[in-house]
């Protein structure tokens, strides 16, 4: 047999391909598992402390230090990727605050930054919370996170000064054109009197009049001081925005005449107003075995009507018979609408109730004086004894 030169190049060129190929296969299968990249080391995390309560004097000072070990990434130590989680403990920081920092192993923080993190998380001034902390490494692309190990870290928040001063009188009263009462100076109580919620929020339940303005005074007939606004024209502040004390401009009111809610935060220094779509009494009585007159309708006046505290909230004292019932009723001798609540399992301690619900009110377990408090800034209801 004969062989060609031709056919000799041919099959030369031919096993020089198929020997290049597996040669490319041999380098590219090599790269999966370069040895000179080999992966990194989740980081050890340590804290200076346990344990963070300050005052807020101390908002300055520095009451957390951080640090961590290296991850011994294979890149640039300046570009290592170091993110610093913070959540409510038990969460496994699904809402975690994020601290990034890059190319450091340690990190500190002030009593000011802590107490914003955990006011953020919702937590109560002068509370102790569990704080879970860890740090998060990572490439600077955030290729191949690695967690460290959690600390927690007990937490008591320290009041911050508000934004706008309280009321000293711990009341607030609406007045203004937007008002029933108008510009007149005392204002009509209680309809035009908030409730205080905490000591930096107010609310109430207004019957506004469309197109007009309004201020909130920190003492009913008196003009010397005021809540308002620094300009009125701001767009969308007729449904919230920013005021502040003694500032020059009405507050605009809501477009529409109607019931609206107004809450007022001092501590951040802002307000909102919304439109109130469920049923404000004009006055409220208890009906029910669990009182003196029984379920007769109407009912004894005035030693089962309630007092109206201010735009949003009844109170009533009386003796109460034990292992009873009772409803709440807006118009004496009718039975038509009342207030009750959803089912028999809200204590009688109080919680949510609502407008024609099915249920009656459980009264306490025992006989005694109590008092009741209807909240229909939140339809929420409160029974304690003296």
């Amino acid at each position: 047999m004969t062989i060609k030169k031709n056919d000799m190049k041919y099959n030369k060129s031919k096993l020089f391909i198929v020997a290049l190929s597996l040669l490319l296969v041999i380098i590219a299968c090599s790269k999966v598992s370069n040895t000179y990249f080999p992966n990194g080391n989740a980081p050890t995390l340590k804290g200076s402390t346990t344990t963070i309560a300050p005052s807020p004097s101390d908002s300055l000072s520095q009451v957390l230090s951080l640090s961590w070990t290296d991850p011994m990434y294979s890149t640039a130590k300046g570009t290592e990727k170091y993110t610093i989680q913070f959540d409510s403990s038990g969460r496994n920081f699904a809402k975690a605050y994020n601290v990034v920092v890059s190319g450091v192993l340690t990190d500190t923080f002030t009593a000011k930054q802590i107490n914003t993190i955990a006011l953020g998380f919702g937590f109560a001034y002068n509370v102790t919370y569990n704080m879970d902390v860890r740090v998060v490494s990572s490439y600077a692309n955030n290729n191949e996170q690695l967690n460290s190990n959690t600390l927690t870290i007990s937490v008591t928040p320290y009041v911050v000064p508000p934004k706008v001063p309280p009321p000293i009188t711990k009341q607030l009263f609406l007045v203004g054109s937007a008002t029933k009462g108008g510009w007149a100076n005392p204002v009509p109580v209680p309809t035009q009197q908030f409730e205080e919620i905490d000591s930096v929020d107010y609310g109430g339940v207004f019957n506004m009049i469309g197109g007009q303005q309004y201020l909130i005074l920190p003492k009913n007939g008196d003009w010397t001081n005021k809540y308002a606004v620094a300009d009125n024209t701001v767009p969308g502040l007729n449904t919230g925005g920013v005021f502040g004390y003694n500032l020059s401009q009405n507050f605009p009111g809501p477009d529409s005449s109607g019931l609206y809610k107004i809450i007022v935060n001092f501590q951040a220094g802002t307000f909102t107003v919304t439109p109130y779509s469920q049923v404000l009494p004009d006055s409220l009585f208890l009906v029910g075995s669990a009182t003196a007159g029984g379920w007769n309708n109407p009912v004894p006046e005035p030693s089962q009507v309630f007092t109206q505290l201010n735009s949003t909230q009844f109170s009533i004292s009386i003796h109460l018979l034990g292992g009873n019932q009772y409803l709440m009723l807006p118009v004496n001798g009718s039975w038509t609408n009342k207030f009750a609540v959803a089912n028999g399992n809200v204590p009688a301690a109080g919680g949510s109730f609502g407008y024609n619900l099915s249920t009656n009110f459980n009264g306490p377990a025992a006989d005694g004086n109590y008092t009741i408090i209807a909240d229909f800034l939140n339809y929420q209801y409160t029974l304690t004894s003296p």
